[in-house]
């Protein structure tokens, strides 16, 4: 955490240690090359493939590390996580992975793929009212009711150094970048990203890339503080945040160059980009760096540009329908 003399919540060595920590559970995801891409964009670019880590995201990363570093007696009553979605499957995994039981808190109406998927790594699944109730508030009390330790999706150190692990795995296989470019939610992926990348190369520029509809990052880095917005309505559910977190934002703020926007017909357009010349599936999070370097929202880029490509978690239906045109 964040102390009165302005430690950061995470540095280099967390991030290090972390690697070390999920080495042989989490995937060492692969690193893709396109020079159509190339030549669209006028730049090198390097997509680090979360979409093929385990659970199909990023978030497995910082799950485990959290996880994993709890005590014996801790592991013996079980985990909590409240999410709708990658982070919820994360801790479930963990949890198996680790021999112990986890209930994670989702939305009523959270689709059903999502919540067959957190069940089926072990989890048991209570749901809210995402319209009326607080989840984290509700989180909270749950974990505290039956004991259990709360892994939240972003606000924890061990979560934003193991995110970081992605961006450390991809600066090690392809060496300095320019600018980085990342998908920013909460903010935890980013805040791991920019610790490890500017710790191993200060001169690496870091982008962040929101929907415009969720752009309360965006804001809050030219207001100087966290700004709160509506809950965005966006293709990109996994950065449908209204704040951005305590503990990344106090990261983000020092280490984050800038923020791209795009919008939800570009991020469309980067998913089937990504499906037919790429040959990978990407959920709509996931796109959002791509769709910034396809619609030119990164402004001029550098010579050689690294993403993060966060998730591929999508069902069929959906991903069939975003890629039709002009659909919704």
């Amino acid at each position: 955490m964040t102390t009165g003399t302005g430690t950061p919540p995470i540095t280099l060595d967390d991030v290090l240690g972390a690697a070390a920590q999920i080495k042989g559970v989490a995937h060492r995801t692969p690193v893709l090359r396109s020079r159509t891409l190339d030549q669209l964009v006028g730049a090198e670019v390097f997509l680090k493939c979360e979409n093929f880590q385990r659970i199909g995201a990023f978030k497995f990363r910082g799950a485990y590390n959290a996880a994993s570093r709890l005590t014996p007696e801790q592991l013996a009553r079980g985990i909590a996580a409240y999410s709708s979605g990658n982070h919820a499957q994360a801790v479930a995994l963990a949890a198996r992975e680790l021999g112990t039981t986890a209930v994670i808190l989702m939305p009523e109406d959270v689709p059903a793929s999502k919540r067959a998927a957190t069940e089926g790594y072990g989890a048991e699944v209570v749901t809210y009212d995402r319209y009326s109730g607080d989840r984290v508030a509700i989180g909270e009390a749950l974990a505290a009711d039956r004991g259990l330790s709360l892994i939240p999706p972003y606000e924890h150190p061990h979560v934003m150094a193991g995110q970081g692990t992605a961006a450390l795995e991809l600066v090690e296989e392809v060496g300095e970048l320019d600018a980085v470019l990342v998908p920013v939610g909460g903010g935890g992926l980013i805040a791991g990203t920019a610790t490890a990348v500017k710790g191993l190369h200060p001169r690496t520029r870091v982008i962040g890339v929101e929907p415009e509809a969720g752009d309360d990052t965006k804001r809050s880095l030219e207001a100087g503080r966290r700004v709160s917005i509506p809950v965005p309505r966006t293709i990109a559910d996994g950065q449908a945040a209204d704040t951005p977190g305590e503990l990344t934002f106090s990261v983000n703020r020092r280490l984050v160059d800038e923020i791209a926007l795009v919008s939800d017909e570009e991020i469309k357009d980067a998913i089937r980009f990504a499906f037919e010349r790429l040959k990978i599936v990407v959920e709509p999070s996931g796109a959002t760096p791509l769709a910034a370097l396809l619609a030119g929202r990164a402004g001029r880029l550098p010579d050689r540009v690294g993403m993060i490509v966060s998730g591929g978690n999508i069902d069929s239906e959906r991903f069939a329908r975003l890629c039709a045109s002009g659909s919704s």
